[in-house]
């Protein structure tokens, strides 16, 4: 209970800094990143040592590794984050009623923010930083698998904020890592303002239905892409390599494509040789394995996130069919069409509901760096409050700020 008062104590003093020191702050956090390369490698080394020896899959060692190009990328996402706008004092609207009573609606920090998240350790200096710049206190709860690395980033974070005469419960390890620390930070509505769970299906399942905290959860990542029967295949070809074999593990990865009907024939066997190159294992429906020799795709598969160098394919009638078949299987995540054809173009963007819906083009852009946000604190598949790559806006909430003259209420 110590440690949550001391975060919540934190959150006020942070709500008051400027601007300018904040910036400034960060510009210090991310060369303490740096210069620190070295040391971080170490301890990640025993993160990786462990990982093989439980038998991490390739996807996970790969989100888990870290070197010195990552670590500095961490670093140039702290420098991003301290160039945007301060989200915080913003007046949103503003009026004056018929009492001359003048009223702003003014941007303000959130408070306490407890974010849960597996593997990724880059993700400690991301939503750190980001909870920074928003002027929010944080309580990081990362995987077991990552956590020699997690603690000597906070650490690196923590020291700068120490060296400024701030608390070092501004950013904050959660000190009980158990599934039973867990279940007791996602009831601390009297000091944790919002959960933030960013991982596989049964973290989110746990953090859902055991807060009382409120929640921005992303569920996952059942990402498509519809090829169109007015598809350019040499521009397609390279966005669905891109979407499925480049980074197979992460949530914006194409985990299904949709193929018109109309095209099976012509576009599936240059496909195919283009996944069989990439190692890509390829699972269909009926339609697709009377045309190209692949596996099995049943139900199950559509519905999962496989976050491996695997595809499932089915052939679908028109638009219509692949927006019906991502209604049935989506995750609201994100969604790509390919094709030369503008009103299908729009037809599919405006009935596909996701946080991200693109045309032409890969579904690995939906990330809070190529957003512009500098980093993000994650995902999110929920339609209130923050949807899709969560910034430092999605970070604030907002008050009223009235100013009055002598006014009572008659």
């Amino acid at each position: 209970m110590e440690f949550l008062q001391e975060a919540k104590k934190a959150s006020s003093i942070i709500a008051q800094l400027s601007t300018r020191e904040k910036n400034r702050i960060l510009l210090a956090m991310a060369q303490a990143l740096v210069a620190n390369t070295q040391a971080i490698e170490a301890q990640n080394r025993l993160d990786m040592e462990a990982g093989s020896a439980n038998g991490l899959s390739t996807s996970m060692m790969d989100r888990l590794f870290l070197d010195a190009k990552r670590i500095e990328a961490m670093a140039q996402a702290i420098r991003e984050i301290a160039t945007l706008p301060d989200p915080v004092g913003r007046v949103l609207d503003g009026w004056v009623n018929e009492d001359e009573l003048k009223i702003e609606k003014v941007s303000v920090p959130i408070g306490v923010i407890g974010i849960i998240y597996e593997s990724r350790p880059n993700v400690t200096s991301d939503t750190a930083a980001l909870c920074f710049k928003s002027g929010n206190a944080c309580i990081l709860k990362g995987g077991k698998e990552a956590q020699h690395s997690n603690t000597i980033i906070a650490d690196m974070l923590q020291s700068v904020l120490v060296a400024n005469a701030l608390p070092k419960a501004i950013i904050a390890l959660l000190p009980d890592t158990s599934r039973e620390g867990v279940a007791h930070l996602v009831k601390q509505d009297k000091y944790v303002d919002l959960i933030i769970p960013r991982g596989g299906e049964a973290l989110i399942r746990f953090v859902n239905e055991n807060a009382t905290v409120p929640v921005i959860k992303h569920d996952k990542g059942v990402c498509h892409i519809y090829v169109d029967k007015e598809v350019d295949l040499a521009q397609a070809l390279p966005i669905l390599h891109n979407a499925k074999v480049q980074r197979p593990g992460v949530c914006n990865a194409m985990e299904t494509m949709l193929v018109d009907s109309a095209v099976a024939h012509d576009v599936l066997p240059p496909i195919k040789a283009m996944f069989d190159a990439a190692g890509t294992q390829l699972r269909g429906c009926a339609r697709t394995r009377a045309i190209i020799e692949v596996g099995v795709a049943n139900d199950e598969d559509f519905h999962t996130e496989h976050l491996a160098n695997k595809l499932n394919i089915r052939i679908v009638d028109g638009v219509e069919g692949a927006i019906e078949h991502i209604a049935t299987y989506g995750s609201g995540h994100s969604e790509a069409i390919l094709t030369r054809d503008y009103a299908t173009a729009n037809r599919f963007i405006d009935s596909v509901d996701a946080s991200a819906c693109y045309i032409n083009a890969s579904t690995r852009f939906t990330d809070g760096g190529q957003f512009g946000f500098g980093a993000e604190v994650g995902i999110s598949t929920s339609k209130l409050h923050a949807r899709g790559p969560m910034g430092i806006e999605g970070l604030t909430t907002y008050k009223f700020k009235i100013y009055g003259s002598g006014q009572i209420r008659r």
